[in-house]
């Protein structure tokens, strides 16, 4: 192991202002500081930045799809749909018959697992081009393609799980148990919310935009887009800055209840990841992708979703608690992943022979 590479990887990310900030937010958390942020304008920022993931995710989708077609991106395409597939199964499967959680619990942590986190996929994006690799020109389309079907088995199994269990204990108390109905219409609406929500809808909607648009406008028309939604100056950055700060201090809101869920979920939300880590960076690198593009799809893979995830799970899975998913994907898995996490797939994907 090259620990260099990944000293040097780790000083390069954390002695920057995006996970700088970050840090400050938890560290006023944890002083009780006064720093707070006007939610409506944490929202805005939100907006902005799955606006930003979108167009120029279209922009680039665009030039590639003109340049090479689908010749490219089919196969990671496919290798991300897998990912989403196996990371569901494999968090749940943990969970279950490691940590013997219960059928409701594991399921709806393996949900948040199962999908992605955006701001993951921003830090592992700037940290890749400030390292000089410039990732795959359509990754961004790979976060969308991430973002449901990782939910929607884990929730399935969760569902099957629990009406298994429901069935087994009547067949004990000698009665009878008539088929739950109600159960694939709560994973449908569930399924409903999470295609609709806001994340999904900005990211996809502005990447068909940009696509479309790159496709009909001169290059000089949708520069005016290009500098305002990602660019190298101050706006994109800056803006990310404020919502790292703001994830900070709603990260150190939930240190305190590390106390409660205990080592082995500390554990689960360090090790798993860089388990999905592994496998993505692993069939990434299979599907041809250069080294920063494996790099973030490592990362997303290893991400959890606390903004997609929750309302699905708490549709279908109203037995799951939410203190356990949540301190895990947010307390946990978030904050490994933006300080430590980024710099080890990077050095995973390097290894495996990425370039």
């Amino acid at each position: 192991m090259d620990t260099s590479l990944i000293l040097t990887s780790l000083r390069d990310n954390l002695l920057t202002p995006i996970p700088m900030c970050f840090a400050l937010g938890i560290f006023c958390k944890l002083i009780h500081g006064g720093i707070k942020i006007p939610k409506e304008f944490y929202y805005a920022i939100s907006i902005y930045l799955l606006m930003s993931i979108g167009i120029i995710g279209g922009h680039e989708l665009a030039h590639e799809y003109h340049d090479h077609g689908v010749s490219t991106i089919w196969k990671p395409a496919l290798a991300t749909l897998v990912l989403g597939c196996i990371t569901p199964i494999v968090a749940y499967s943990v969970l279950r018959y490691v940590g013997r959680l219960s059928i409701a619990d594991s399921a709806g942590i393996a949900a948040h697992y199962g999908s992605t986190s955006a701001v993951t996929y921003i830090v592992a994006n700037d940290y890749v081009n400030n390292m000089g690799y410039k990732p795959d020109a359509y990754v961004p389309t790979l976060v969308t393609i991430l973002e449901c079907p990782g939910i929607a088995i884990a929730l399935v199994i969760g569902a099957i799980g629990l009406g298994m269990e429901k069935q087994a204990k009547a067949s004990e108390s000698g009665g009878t148990m008539a088929a739950d109905e109600e159960s694939g219409g709560s994973i449908w609406e569930a399924l409903h919310e999470v295609i609709t929500g806001q994340s999904l809808m900005l990211m996809v909607g502005l990447l068909v935009i940009g696509f479309i648009s790159t496709l009909v406008m001169p290059e000089k028309k949708f520069e005016v887009f290009k500098e305002f939604f990602y660019s190298k100056n101050q706006i994109f950055r800056g803006a990310l800055c404020i919502f790292l700060l703001e994830m900070g201090l709603v990260t150190g809101e939930r240190l305190k209840d590390l106390l409660k869920v205990g080592p082995f979920l500390v554990a689960f939300g360090i090790l798993v990841p860089l388990v999905h880590g592994f496998l993505g960076a692993f069939l990434g690198h299979l599907a041809g992708m250069n080294l920063g593009g494996c790099t973030i799809l490592a990362a997303i893979v290893s991400s959890a979703s606390y903004i997609a995830a929750p309302p699905a799970v708490r549709l279908t899975l109203p037995q799951a608690n939410p203190t356990l998913s949540m301190t895990a994907a947010l307390g946990i898995t978030f904050p490994f992943n933006i300080a430590i996490g980024i710099p080890i797939y990077f050095w995973m994907a390097k290894s495996l022979g990425a370039q």
